[in-house]
């Protein structure tokens, strides 16, 4: 839907079909969207909700509690306990099922509230267990109901006056970033976020994603980056990821290479 505003009208129509509601915010684009266009057109009528875990970068919670407060939300910080989940921690090719299980599960004891998260149209062409998740809990996705893609939340981001929302990158959780089947640490994932945000603030990346594998630690960048880095930086950062991932428990050799969304996903495992 290209235009903003015939997007947010539909939007506030099913916003007003779940009212009261509850918006599960990670801290990207597409949750603080859907929570700022909830707040203007809900007011008291709707609550957030933010789960906090190794696997959430500081970062994604300092902008949650940034924009709650501009915004005047009724925001709620809590634990979603995956990490007490043992099917969770192993990793294995559904564990977003079981990071979504447990999140909608502990938001259902804080609410009674109807649920929402921020999947888009486009989301739904993915391999998405979460959505599973979602369906067992009775979450309803307002953006797929609207007819919202990602572009159009981006859209509706900027005309709502949401700039820094409208450009932020995409940034799944940190979990992401370990190859299916190795166990998730949370010293792992602390690691992989202290990794990425030395080379971006080093490299000025417009992507950056710190994979462990099997095999060693794999920092991934857009192609230009990738292409254009200086060798000498390379192997400063390098020295330096080294030392980080030392003092994190983190063994491997590390390697640059170019981004491949999801490569550290391994369906069959």
């Amino acid at each position: 839907m290209a235009d903003p505003r015939a997007a947010f009208d539909s939007l506030a129509l099913v916003l007003r079909d779940c009212e009261p509601a509850a918006v599960a915010v990670s801290g990207g684009v597409d949750s603080m969207t859907l929570a700022h266009a909830s707040a203007r057109v809900l007011g008291a009528g709707v609550s957030m909700y933010h789960a906090v875990s190794p696997a959430v970068p500081p970062v994604a919670t300092e902008r949650v509690e940034r924009h709650a407060k501009d915004g005047g939300w009724d925001l709620k910080v809590l634990s979603a306990g995956e990490f007490d989940d043992p099917r969770y921690l192993a990793n294995p090719a559904e564990r977003c099922f079981f990071c979504k299980h447990n999140l909608y599960a502990a938001l259902g004891t804080q609410t009674e509230s109807q649920l929402l998260s921020g999947t888009n149209l486009d989301d739904l062409g993915d391999w998405r267990p979460g959505l599973r998740a979602a369906s067992e809990h009775d979450v309803r996705h307002p953006y797929v109901e609207a007819g919202i893609d990602k572009a159009g939340v981006r859209a509706l981001a900027s005309w709502l006056g949401l700039d820094d929302l409208a450009a932020l990158p995409a940034a799944p959780c940190l979990s992401s970033r370990v190859e299916t089947g190795l166990r998730i640490k949370a010293p792992t994932l602390e690691f992989i976020d202290v990794a990425e945000t030395l080379v971006r603030e080093s490299l000025k990346p417009a992507t950056v994603r710190c994979r462990v594998r099997r095999e060693g630690i794999v920092i991934e960048l857009d192609n230009e980056t990738y292409e254009g880095q200086a060798r000498e930086r390379t192997a400063d950062l390098r020295d330096e990821l080294a030392q980080l991932a030392l003092r994190h428990g983190v063994t491997g050799d590390i390697e640059f290479a170019p981004y491949v969304r999801g490569s550290a996903f391994l369906r069959g495992n």
